[in-house]
């Protein structure tokens, strides 16, 4: 057997979920050998990280990379869209395979899985979105589960396209519970949206901003409020995604408080961006257009609150991005727009800014809510943690490193920054996945292929209940 190289990475400041302390973590191989007080093997590479935070690698467990969606393709591969990962400290995602086949779910994740082996800089997962819950594709989801996807996603909204029925729901959460899986709803009245949807084109309210005023805060909390009581009933895990609003996170709140087992992400653009960014002109404001649409800004300091407090207990991304040329297709109808925003990069650096130095969480709550928990959730069990045998993840911040935003720093495929003319505090300085570094001071080190899919562990087998 060969040695195993071994990295230090010397002279940082440790932050984990629970506190943060000065110290060393050493690296054997693909696993993390030790953290604290380390002495270098021989023939170590010792890498200096002072005046840096060295975190466990972010996870992000919301990504859409080569996603088909209204007849054009997110701009985003799983090259491309990993190596910004990787430049935005992520070291794993889980991306979700999209039902294709009206009566099976396997070939969708065969077909992901075919756009992501081999291309990936980043270890990646996936969730299953069923999007025609018939009575062959719930029997099929044991099959998905077996092949290491713990999770299933059901979309209230995408009436004609991608909607889920109450009914069709009811029956996937009873499976899922039965299989120990995750239940993901995105939680919008699809029929309500619908109609005003159609009002607003009939009106000739035609141009970007009229998307989020057609999906209005209620329809988002009365669909999260169905969910729960369904989940509640059931007796089913449920996790919702990307939670905009004050309205919505209460909902949650309540069901928890009932002893629901509901939980729910926010994104990092529902804490930062507003609805008046849709307000911006021609192309610019259909850049923003995303599902759930983004909210008044008194929504921000409640969301926060929510996340401190853990009810909403992850923030991921949602990236999906399009170009403007894609964005464009809308320009005169808002409903063809397709939904979206290149996020991935810029998720450290804008809750670093917006979060801890702002005074609105701390580090340790930043890691956990970036990686920890979303590890713990999704059953990513040798992630999020700097822990000795867990996966060498790791992201290397230097919170004295200014970083512009901008097309000439992003690694996203896309050609505008949403955040152009922008200068982070601070910025990532190396990410290395199982070991090796795959982003060094501003380059991508690594090359496609490095990152290989995660089985994802489910409830049964956390408890050791199930193989």
């Amino acid at each position: 057997m060969t040695d195993a190289k071994a990295v230090v990475l010397r002279g940082g400041r440790v932050v984990s979920a629970d506190g943060e302390f000065d110290g060393d973590v050493l690296i054997v191989g693909e696993r993390i050998a030790a953290v604290g007080d380390v002495e270098a093997p021989p023939g170590a590479q010792v890498i200096d990280v002072g005046g840096c935070l060295v975190m466990p690698g972010l996870i992000d467990n919301h990504t859409h990379l080569s996603m088909p969606f209204m007849g054009m393709m997110s701009s985003d591969d799983y090259n491309t869209g990993t190596q910004a990962a990787a430049a935005g400290g992520v070291t794993c995602l889980v991306d979700f395979s999209i039902q294709r086949e009206p009566d099976q779910l396997q070939s969708a994740l065969a077909e992901w899985q075919g756009r992501a082996e081999g291309a990936a800089h980043v270890d990646y997962g996936f969730h299953m979105a069923i999007t025609n819950a018939n009575e062959a594709t719930i029997d099929d989801m044991a099959a998905v589960v077996e092949q290491g996807v713990a999770s299933f996603k059901l979309f209230m909204a995408y009436k004609g396209e991608l909607m889920t029925r109450d009914d069709a729901m009811t029956a996937c959460m009873e499976r899922a519970r039965d299989l120990g899986a995750l239940t993901m709803v995105h939680a919008e009245n699809g029929d309500v949206v619908d109609l005003l949807v159609m009002r607003a084109l009939a009106d000739g309210q035609t141009n970007a901003i009229h998307h989020a005023l057609t999906r209005p805060e209620w329809v988002e909390a009365e669909a999260t409020s169905r969910a729960a009581r369904i989940a509640e009933f059931t007796g089913a895990s449920l996790f919702v995604v990307h939670v905009t609003c004050d309205a919505a996170a209460a909902e949650i709140q309540a069901a928890q408080a009932r002893g629901v087992p509901v939980a729910g992400e926010t994104c990092t653009q529902y804490l930062v961006n507003t609805i008046d960014d849709l307000r911006k002109p021609d192309v610019e404001g259909c850049r923003y257009i995303c599902s759930p649409p983004l909210r008044d800004a008194r929504n921000h300091d409640a969301l926060w609150g929510y996340v401190r407090r853990g009810i909403l207990e992850s923030i991921s991304t949602d990236h999906c991005p399009f170009t403007d040329e894609q964005k464009a297709r809308g320009l005169d109808n808002f409903s063809l727009v397709p939904n979206g925003l290149p996020v991935i990069q810029h998720r450290l650096a804008k809750l670093w800014d917006e979060g801890v130095v702002a005074g609105r969480i701390t580090p340790s709550e930043l890691v956990a809510r970036t990686s920890t928990t979303i590890a713990h959730r999704f059953g990513l069990t040798q992630k999020g943690t700097l822990a000795p045998g867990k996966d060498a993840d790791v992201v290397v911040w230097d919170p004295n490193a200014p970083r512009d935003y901008g097309t000439h720093t992003s690694f996203m495929n896309v050609d505008y920054d949403l955040y152009d003319g922008e200068t982070a505090s601070g910025s990532v300085r190396h990410t290395l996945s199982r070991g090796t570094m795959v982003y060094d001071n501003g380059e991508i080190v690594s090359s496609p292929g490095h990152g290989r899919f995660v089985r994802r562990a489910t409830a049964f087998d956390a408890e050791g209940a199930a193989a």
